[in-house]
Order: C-alpha cells, then structure tokens, then sequence
C-alpha cells in the first residue's frame, strides 16, 4: 500500500502533535496541582484526627472522673442568695462552710426556712433530689400551697 503524504498533511500532523503535548503539559501541571492540594489535605486530615483523638481521650478521663451519673434519691443543696442559685453542692454541710467565706458566721444555727419567699433571705439552701422517672432533679420540700380566697 502506497500513502502519500502532502506538506500540509505534514504541518497539519505536527500541528496536532505541538497541541498534543501543550494538553500533555497542562495535565501534568493541573496534576501536580491536585497532588500538593491533596498532601495539604492529608496534613490538615491528620492533624484534626490527631486533636479528635487527644478530646475523645480528655472526654473519657473527665467520664470517669465524673464517676456515674445521678441515681435516684441522690440529693444535692443549692445555695441561694437573695433568692438566686449561687452554688450547688453535694451535701448541706458543704453549703453551710461555703457561706463563712461569703460572710455568715461560723457559728450560725441554721434553720428550716418559713413560707417567705427565698430572697427575702441573704442565703438559704435548698435540697433538690434526683427523680429517675423524669431524669431531672426537684425540690426535696415544696412550699405548702395558699389557698385563693374566692373569686368576686
């Protein structure tokens, strides 16, 4: 078989071959590219695995620190004063120290709170208990109710 070729069928083939290796080059250049976007990628990769690793084992230290959660019964004192929580603590001696620092006397009688309302008083502890049922905690004494006089 015989082929022949023409001077622009020659320029024309190493026209397309000029072109071929311009695309060629851009390929690798748009390839070299996403080759140094990808190794940042992996570095920030690594870097937020290792800081989720370090917080994972940060949670579980401050779990088991924390011990278990509250169960039911559990009581816990909140300390108000003027009627707002100040601090909430785990047993009612541990309020009562708190409030020598805050100025109460060492040795304060303390007594069980009349029907006033808590900011008529400058502190008062309240205890709440750990209801299961609801997961929540409630007061441990609620306020006797006041009858309403009747409607005119």
């Amino acid at each position: 078989m015989i082929r022949i070729v023409t001077r622009s069928r020659i320029a024309q083939l190493e026209e397309d071959a000029r072109a071929a290796t311009d695309r060629a080059e851009r390929a690798e250049a748009a390839a070299s590219e996403v080759g140094a976007i990808l190794t940042q990628a992996m570095r920030e990769l690594s870097a937020a695995q290792q800081e989720l690793l370090l917080k994972d084992i940060e949670i579980r230290r401050l779990r088991e620190e924390q011990g278990p959660g509250p169960v039911e019964g559990q009581t816990l004192t909140v300390l108000l004063h003027h009627g707002e929580p100040h601090t909430i603590y785990a047993s009612r001696a541990d309020a009562h120290a708190d409030t020598g620092a805050h100025g109460m006397p060492a040795d304060h009688v303390w007594q069980r709170c009349d029907e006033r309302p808590a900011a008529a008083f400058t502190w008062r502890c309240e205890a709440f208990i750990y209801n299961a049922a609801s997961n929540r905690f409630r007061r441990l004494h609620m306020p006797a109710e006041k009858t309403l006089g009747e409607a005119a």
